[in-house]
């Protein structure tokens, strides 16, 4: 290839159902996105995923506006069919699909992907452990008692004023068969932080702009603070509140996600330029000087929790005269809200769980015999 020519971009397409958008989504997104140029992604409407999988937590819309705020997203098609075809990635022009090395079947057991793969415009990445939808869906049915080490809390978000019998065996735990409803034991690493990670810092005239929070359930609310706090200023820095923190000032069980699950899904939103990990509750002199000079001190216009010591946690900001509160038009979609729509569909989702998890059964057996089928193919094309 002369050097006057170019080369023509690589154009990939990813499709999924994108519901409680958390890091193992948006780690398939990253790798898909190394695969080449340019990032097509298809998201499921909400009638397609009732006939296949199940309800979704999110609307279609809030899973819309969750992968377009993706860093690695150039394009989001909205109402993508769930069996992939070759048709609409001609449409948008893409040379192959990209998916998780598992199996994803239809309703009734077809390879979502069978069809790309036959054609040979399929390739895979790997599938981040230890999260799911269906997981999150379990932690939060669950609500188990042993998911913090509790400490006093300061006051008693909504979730705990559901009354206790309403939840059932919620409290006390679910099948200890089912792998999807557990605690999470994510651990991180720190490849993983710097794969996610700009590593970009401020210019010398950027405005630095400071926001913190909990960022639990990373959902669209967050997405549309977010992206109004970055309207603010040129450099976004966002301290995320470690666990112990949360549950102090919000106890019962929060946070639902630990601190490193939080940092990865607030690295992935396009909008924010670096995390302060384990950030303090109060904003402290600190937090304003110590890891960049911070110019505005951003917070939603909702109530924010005093500290442990009783003390507003944006005292010093509002004395400096640097602190701001912006209107957010998506403050109604909250983490309370997201457990509230599972606590008051519960019959709805508990029906979910057990469908997704017969399914992954049949899945996990489809995917260990296309992995003895391509081993056995292997094995008589070296002899």
């Amino acid at each position: 290839m002369s050097a006057t020519e170019k080369r023509k971009p690589i154009r990939i397409w990813v499709d999924g159902c994108f519901d409680l958008m958390h890091f193992g989504h948006f780690n398939a997104l990253r790798q898909a996105k190394a695969m080449g140029d340019y990032l097509v992604v298809g998201v499921h409407s909400d009638a397609e995923i009732e006939k296949n999988k199940g309800p979704t937590v999110m609307r279609e819309d809030e899973r819309y506006a969750a992968v377009a705020a993706c860093k690695w997203v150039d394009e989001v098609v909205p109402n993508a069919p769930y069996l992939t075809s070759l048709e609409w990635m001609d449409k948008y022009n893409c040379d192959f699909c990209v998916h998780g090395d598992d199996i994803t079947t239809m309703a009734d057991g077809t390879d979502c992907y069978q069809i790309v793969k036959d054609a040979g415009r399929y390739r895979e990445c790997k599938r981040t452990k230890d999260i799911s939808t269906t997981e999150l869906v379990g932690r939060m049915l669950l609500m188990t008692k042993d998911h913090h080490k509790r400490r006093g809390s300061i006051t008693a978000p909504s979730i705990s004023s559901v009354n206790s019998a309403e939840l059932g065996t919620f409290s006390t735990g679910g099948n200890r068969t089912d792998p999807d409803t557990k605690v999470s034991h994510f651990l991180p690493t720190s490849r993983k932080i710097v794969q996610f990670s700009e590593g970009r810092e401020p210019q010398d005239n950027d405005k630095v702009i400071y926001v913190d929070g909990t960022f639990d359930l990373f959902h669209t609310g967050h997405i549309e603070f977010l992206k109004r706090a970055r309207e603010m200023g040129d450099y976004l820095l966002v301290g995320i509140h470690d666990d112990q923190t949360v549950n102090a000032i919000k106890g019962v069980n929060y946070p639902l996600m630990n601190l490193h699950e939080r940092v990865l899904s607030v690295l992935a939103c396009r909008y924010v330029d670096e995390v302060v990990i384990g950030a303090p509750y109060s904003v402290t002199n600190q937090v304003l000087d110590g890891v960049f000079k911070v110019d505005k001190v951003i917070h939603g216009n909702t109530p924010s929790l005093n500290d442990s010591n009783g003390e507003d946690p944006y005292r010093i900001a509002k004395t400096r005269g640097i602190y701001h509160e912006i209107e957010n038009p998506q403050n109604t979609v909250t983490t309370e809200s997201i457990i509230d729509r599972i606590i008051t569909h519960r019959k709805l989702f508990e029906e979910r769980q057990r469908r997704k998890e017969q399914k992954a059964l049949l899945e996990k057996e489809a995917e260990q015999a296309e992995k003895a089928a391509k081993a056995a193919a292997a094995a008589g094309a070296s002899e």
